[in-house]
């Protein structure tokens, strides 16, 4: 998959001015594009235009194009069109925003979710609906007693199921089909944020008629090699078509008059304005190109580039690995590995990494506050006393971890290259002095600033 991804091997300057090949750790946040995205993106640029009701060339083409990427996404998440809809949005966020508000649920009945979402899985049904949170275990996992326990407690009054495909934070799956059985069983749906899982594992929403199929998905572009401003949310036509859209203007109705409004079908109301032509059709070329290279290949490469992490991290001393940390269980979870090491603060270790040895890894709470605040054993006057230096505009004591993530093309060297950082970090063998920016927690070297004109800037105006 190295020779699939664009910008590949770039070299990057560091603190002292040498040019280094960068590796990125950080795909967990978003991903680089695939080459055949790009070039796809590139050829149809001569002949972009804009969608539906146009009668050129160039406006049919591209109406072509895009309404086929919706079928590709279908195909992607084996959504069946008769049934389902496909809706681009801008991303997984914006996809489950959009369902929080159409979602019709009585004020008595929950929105069961989990406390290891990340915040895109959890604000928008905590202000749309009452909400309930399932536990997790004290290594991070799903406690699924609890969900048991909550789904029998409020049986009959489930408005929704909302679950992560795959941790941001630990990478843990979930058995996403054994808990839609349990789900459905409860006289309830399943929506499944899928945006971390997509680019790893084969998402199947399966038929209706199927105990474990999945009701809802959300997805996103950013995050499986396609970065032009795409998601996607599939589920039920039926529950898009008996209301109002949650955006209304150009391209959403059929017919009006100044007394009437009819919307139109699927997915058109619930796509309004001039739609990201470009990035759904980015998308569907990323979600063709993970189906040819087999999602099950780039299944058991990450598995491995996993297990080879977590075996050498577990060899470190002074490293706290979070989630799971048995190489034999790296099937389990995503190429997502959380840690901290002993005596550095992982704002520092993090600018450490990229400005001194080129390589790029996420540090914070990625996201998911609460989970991350379980997984550290945080007490509660810790807790209290960070909020409130928050509060007063200070994040330089905030708790947090050093994530490293792996996408398809991922190696070994890129993990040996970041262990010889972690250890020289650790015998204080950098060279620059750092300073923190209260107000964001961040670390920056003294005397240094970025400069990017020799990389990319934009264009002289002509």
């Amino acid at each position: 998959m190295r020779d699939c991804i664009y910008g590949l091997d770039r070299k990057v300057p560091l603190l002292d001015g040498t040019l280094v090949r960068y590796v990125n750790l950080d795909n967990a946040a978003s991903t680089p594009p695939l080459k055949s995205v790009v070039d796809g993106i590139n050829s149809l640029a001569a002949y972009y235009s804009s969608v539906h009701r146009g009668t050129g060339f160039k406006s049919r083409l591209c109406t072509e194009a895009y309404d086929r990427a919706h079928q590709i996404i279908a195909e992607f998440v084996g959504a069946d069109l008769n049934i389902n809809t496909v809706i681009f949005v801008k991303n997984a966020t914006e996809a489950i925003n959009k369902l929080a508000h159409r979602l019709k649920a009585p004020p008595d009945h929950v929105v069961i979710t989990t406390r290891m979402e990340h915040h895109s899985n959890d604000l928008p049904w905590r202000y749309n609906h009452r909400t309930a949170h399932v536990r997790t275990t004290p290594d991070g996992r799903f406690d699924e007693d609890h969900f048991d326990s909550l789904l029998s407690e409020h049986k009959g009054k489930i408005a929704l199921v909302a679950l992560t495909g795959a941790s941001n934070v630990t990478g843990y799956i979930q058995p996403i089909h054994h808990l839609a059985e349990k789900v459905h069983k409860a006289g309830a749906r399943i929506m499944r944020a899928a945006a971390q899982l997509a680019p790893h594992r084969k998402i199947d929403m399966r038929p209706d008629d199927d105990p474990g199929h999945l009701d809802f998905i959300a997805i996103a572009g950013h995050k499986m090699y396609a970065p032009y401003g795409t998601g996607a949310l599939i589920g039920p036509k039926s529950d898009f078509l008996d209301s109002p859209p949650d955006y209304s203007g150009g391209g959403t109705v059929s017919v009006v008059t100044p007394d009437e409004v009819y919307w139109a079908g699927m997915p058109d109301r619930d796509e309004a304005g001039s739609p990201n032509v470009m990035g759904a059709i980015a998308m569907a070329i990323a979600a063709e190109t993970l189906m040819k290279k087999g999602l099950d290949r780039i299944a058991e490469h990450e598995r491995e580039l996993t297990a080879y992490a977590l075996e050498k991290l577990g060899l470190m001393e002074g490293v706290t690995v979070y989630g799971e940390t048995d190489p034999s269980k790296a099937s389990e979870k995503v190429g997502v590995i959380p840690f901290n090491l002993e005596g550095v603060d992982h704002a520092l270790l993090a600018a450490i990494a990229g400005y001194e040895y080129g390589v790029g890894v996420r540090n914070g709470c990625f996201c998911a506050h609460p989970y991350v605040v379980e997984l550290l054993k945080l007490e509660g006057s810790e807790i209290d006393k960070w909020r409130n230096q928050f509060l007063m505009g200070d994040n330089s004591k905030m708790p947090g971890m050093v994530r490293m993530s792996f996408g398809c093309y991922s190696n070994h060297e890129d993990i040996d290259r970041f262990l010889e950082v972690l250890e020289m970090i650790k015998l204080k063998e950098y060279r620059g002095k750092y300073y923190q920016l209260p107000e964001t927690g961040e670390f920056l070297p003294e005397n240094y600033k970025d400069d990017f004109s020799g990389f990319w800037r934009y264009p002289d105006s002509v």
